[in-house]
């Protein structure tokens, strides 16, 4: 995985050689999320040379993130990646104003538009991606828990519109703190925990030599020996561990400290940048023509309402850790 070396500038903005095309990169390096603003800074500058980024702090406001988008369009950015907050992406989608496209970290799929792109992971994508998979080995009811927290909801809500593309029976269980379970019905051929922690732990627990498959996100992701064992044999959705890896190792061996699955998003938006830069369609038209772009988040396809099609590792847990079995599209 070819990467750029780390520049450091004396201001958060870049300037690249005159005439050629260059890419704004707006990110809070100041505020209470400058520590991920900066890591993602140095992640972006793995994937591209800083000689063609503009890079603009948004701070945490979404005056901050449009002051940054204006500055950026005045240098003669052709693409913006960024913001972070969801609720910067509507002010930077208005400065930007379909001159040009906007990728923006935000997983929050309800702020797609043409022109701007939702990068995020998004709970919709893994569910796709992890029910598609799960129908092509059999299962056809699927039992998902939402617990009521925003990815929970998303995931069951995507969940409930592959009913019919996946011929899948769906029944959604909300479960509320307090109050007594659901009545789960007839049993499902397979139950899908999207959040991560002791709940989907206690369902495995659950769940063990019942003949019903756990299903999961990437957000189920544990290490930890004794969740590998409670976990064994449950099928999740997630980026390739080897990709991540290699961006990972090449993260701290040139910045220190550990990296993130949001850290990983700036390196391959900057990624699709330098791509289309070095094509010469640094553009919305660069975007939605290429069939796809190799990204350590799994391989993506941006569409012309605004969201990006991602495919995910199908990962099978065992007490030895993850084994990618498969690969399947998240739309």
């Amino acid at each position: 995985m070819a990467a750029t070396a780390c520049y450091a500038f004396p201001s958060f903005a870049s300037v690249g050689r005159r005439g050629d095309p260059a890419t704004g990169l707006l990110l809070p390096l100041t505020g209470e999320r400058a520590r991920l603003g900066n890591s993602m800074r140095q992640a972006a500058l793995l994937a591209e040379s800083g000689e063609f980024l503009k890079i603009h702090d948004t701070g945490d406001t979404a005056a901050g993130a449009a002051a940054a988008a204006t500055a950026a369009l005045r240098e003669g950015a052709a693409l913006l990646l960024g913001p972070l907050l969801a609720e910067q992406v509507p002010a930077v989608g208005s400065t930007a104003a379909g001159r040009v496209p906007v990728i923006a970290f935000s997983n929050d799929a309800v702020l797609r538009q043409p022109g701007t792109y939702i990068f995020g992971i998004t709970a919709g994508q893994v569910t796709s991606a992890i029910l598609r998979y799960a129908r092509s080995r059999g299962v056809r009811s699927v039992a998902v828990i939402d617990d009521r927290s925003p990815w929970s909801a998303a995931a069951a809500l995507a969940a409930g519109r592959t009913e019919t593309e996946l011929g899948l029976r769906v029944r959604i269980l909300e479960v509320v703190p307090g109050q007594p379970l659901p009545d789960p019905g007839e049993a499902p051929d397979a139950v899908l925990l999207p959040g991560s922690g002791e709940a989907v732990l206690a369902a495995a627990r659950t769940l063990k030599d019942s003949g019903i498959q756990l299903l999961g996100t990437l957000q189920a992701l544990d290490h930890r020996p004794a969740a590998l064992d409670v976990l064994d044999g449950a099928w999740l959705a997630s980026p390739s561990p080897d990709e991540f890896g290699r961006f990972a190792a090449e993260f701290e061996a040139r910045n220190g400290g550990g990296a993130g699955a949001i850290t990983a998003l700036a390196y391959d938006a900057a990624s699709i940048a330098k791509t289309l830069r070095e094509a010469e369609k640094l553009g919305t038209q660069g975007l939605l023509e290429s069939p796809g772009f190799r990204c350590v988040t799994g391989p993506v396809r941006f569409r012309t309402d605004g969201s990006v099609a991602r495919d995910f590792a199908i990962l099978v847990a065992s007490p030895s850790g993850y084994q990618a079995v498969a690969v399947s599209s998240g739309s």
